[in-house]
């Protein structure tokens, strides 16, 4: 046999942004051998398996630069729901908060600043992960050894630095000492010579320590971050990210923001790399987006390389009857939030029990902006905020309470209504115009994380169902690039994220006609039985990684290739 696999017939998208052609893709072993066009007679030869993608694109496999599996992968080798959106590479280790380096007495310190930023459970964490590591080269050698669908890497984390050199001092608002800070250096250098894409960090005032206060690393003084740029200046590698200060505690000019910003300019600079921070629009903040951007462009023409990332909708929460109600503030809605598995729709189903529901949602009301809370429509994720489809302008529309309404939908859905609250990129035309800049990355997707509460994971699929193929609004090579070389290329992910001659396999076949989002589901998986969101896809036909198959229409084949992602 010629090739291993054969894809034949698909229009290769390739994720350069150059326009796509019909082309067959020869796979031998873990890579890319072959890519010959149509019109050239295609590839001759046989395989051992072909794959029929006439009417399908033909890309790479997506590559996710902003996720938090850095437990999930652990128990759950595929990164679901990663795996069902086309995504074959992920960044874990971002906002400054990992499990290495770290001393077992901090296990469990680690864990619960990661359940208390991220809202993954402390004991799923604690239980799932084999703790066989105290610094980030064995941790990372760890992640190596794991069985794993997708190809994955890591940044190390300034809270875990904190920890592991300061102690209890790490959450202090005083700065670290001279001795302190090259001890963190010393890790990050340890961490870098081990491969680690980068190092992370958290300044926003909005993670914090179960007990409260910031996270460690929040009030770090430049020094101590500028001490990290020149490790990763020695190294000539990595990418520093940041979850950073962006319209807090600042005044209408932004000038803290301006600030923040030229910070990161000065480490790209000191470092020679990439920063990388989350940006998004938010309704208590206008005009901090616009800002930021001209903000970050004044210091990129001054030869800092600085660029935000974006989410492709709304970053939202998610209400249900398994996971939370607008109304659970009120005691029968505690009740109800509170009753085991299977029983709810029983509850929902009495009549006395539901007219106690409304009368306890009138008296207590709600602390969510119900013409806010939209409510995705049967069998289908819309997440573009139509306002009659908020439970707000429903309720309205059936002369009932909100209350009244948020309960009949929910029966009449068998218990399987999911209503979607946007509360960072509230403004589609303000994601629009971020993604609209070529300054902004993808990103922010969060998978792993918030797993009660939001569900991002899906968005390249969001990206090229709702902006692609129904707005029209770019072409496709330009959202394939978004998701694939562009990503690879800012984290140093070398020979992915291009569908070309000699780079690894990682492709995915998609019909785009069919390319669907269901409902987020609520499902209890997790470790310990703990809760969280889903969401599946449909359109993959198939999904490979390092020249295996991985998913074929949505479902598993058992192959797990992923790798490790190296910065060396």
């Amino acid at each position: 046999m010629n090739h291993d696999i054969i894809i034949r017939s698909g229009t290769v998208v390739d994720g350069t942004g150059s326009p796509s052609r019909r082309a067959d893709v020869g796979i031998r072993d873990d890579r890319i051998t072959e890519i010959v066009e149509l019109d050239e007679g295609g590839l001759d030869g046989s395989a051992h398996r072909e794959i029929d993608a006439e009417g399908r694109l033909v890309t790479p496999g997506f590559v996710d630069i902003h996720t938090h599996l850095d437990a999930q992968l652990a128990w759950d080798p595929i990164g679901t729901s990663s795996c069902w959106h086309g995504v074959t590479s992920v960044v874990m280790g971002n906002c400054g908060v990992t499990f290495a380096p770290c001393r077992p007495d901090d296990r469990a310190t680690l864990a619960e600043m990661m359940e208390s930023v991220e809202d993954i459970p402390r004991d799923a964490i604690l239980d799932g992960l084999p703790w066989d590591w105290e610094t980030y080269g064995e941790y990372y050698a760890s992640i190596d050894r794991m069985a794993k669908g997708p190809n994955t890497g890591g940044l190390v984390g300034h809270s875990a630095l904190r920890t592991y050199v300061m102690g209890e001092r790490g959450l202090d608002e005083a700065p670290a000492s001279d001795d302190d800070v090259a001890a963190m250096a010393a890790l990050v250098d340890e961490a870098m010579a081990a491969g680690a894409l980068g190092v992370s960090t958290s300044r926003t005032f909005l993670h914090r320590v179960p007990d409260g206060r910031p996270v460690p690393g929040t009030h770090a003084a430049p020094d101590e971050l500028l001490a990290f740029a020149d490790v990763l200046a020695r190294h000539g590698a990595g990418v520093f990210e940041g979850a950073m200060r962006l319209g807090e505690r600042d005044n209408d000019r932004f000038d803290a923001t301006r600030s923040e910003v030229a910070l990161m300019g000065e480490i790209s600079r000191r470092s020679g790399r990439p920063v990388s921070f989350g940006l998004t629009q938010t309704d208590r903040r206008p005009g901090l987006f616009e800002a930021v951007i001209e903000f970050v462009r004044s210091e990129n023409s001054d030869g800092a390389h600085v660029r935000p990332q974006t989410t492709a909708r709304g970053v939202g929460i998610l209400f249900g009857l398994e996971s939370r109600t607008p109304f659970d503030r009120a005691p029968a809605w505690k009740q109800l939030r509170t009753a085991g598995n299977g029983r709810k729709l029983q509850m929902l189903r009495d009549a006395t029990f539901r007219q106690t529901l409304i009368s306890d949602a009138d008296v207590h009301g709600t602390g969510v902006d119900l013409e806010q809370l939209f409510v995705l429509p049967p069998g289908e994720a819309r997440y573009d905020c139509d306002p009659s489809t908020s439970l707000a302008a429903i309720a309205s529309e059936r002369g009932v309470s909100p209350a009244a309404a948020f309960i009949e939908l929910l029966l009449e859905t068998d218990g399987n209504l999911v209503a979607n609250l946007p509360f960072l990129n509230q403004d589609l035309a303000a994601v629009e115009a971020m993604l609209d800049d070529p300054l902004v990355t993808l990103g922010l997707a969060d998978a792993g994380a918030h797993v009660g509460q939001i569900m991002d994971a899906s968005q390249p699929t969001f990206l090229l169902s709702y902006w692609i193929r129904e707005r029209r609004r770019w072409r496709v090579e330009e959202a394939v690039r978004r998701l694939t070389s562009d990503t690879a290329d800012l984290f140093g992910i070398r020979d992915r994220g291009r569908l070309v001659e000699g780079a690894f396999a990682d492709v995915n076949v998609i019909d785009m006609e069919a390319l669907h989002l269901p409902h987020p589901e609520y499902v209890h998986d997790f470790p310990g039985g703990a809760g969280r969101y889903v969401q599946r896809s449909q359109g993959y036909d198939y999904t490979l990684v390092n020249g295996a198959v991985f998913m074929e229409r949505g479902e598993h084949t058992g192959a797990l290739a992923g790798r490790l992602l190296r910065s060396n």
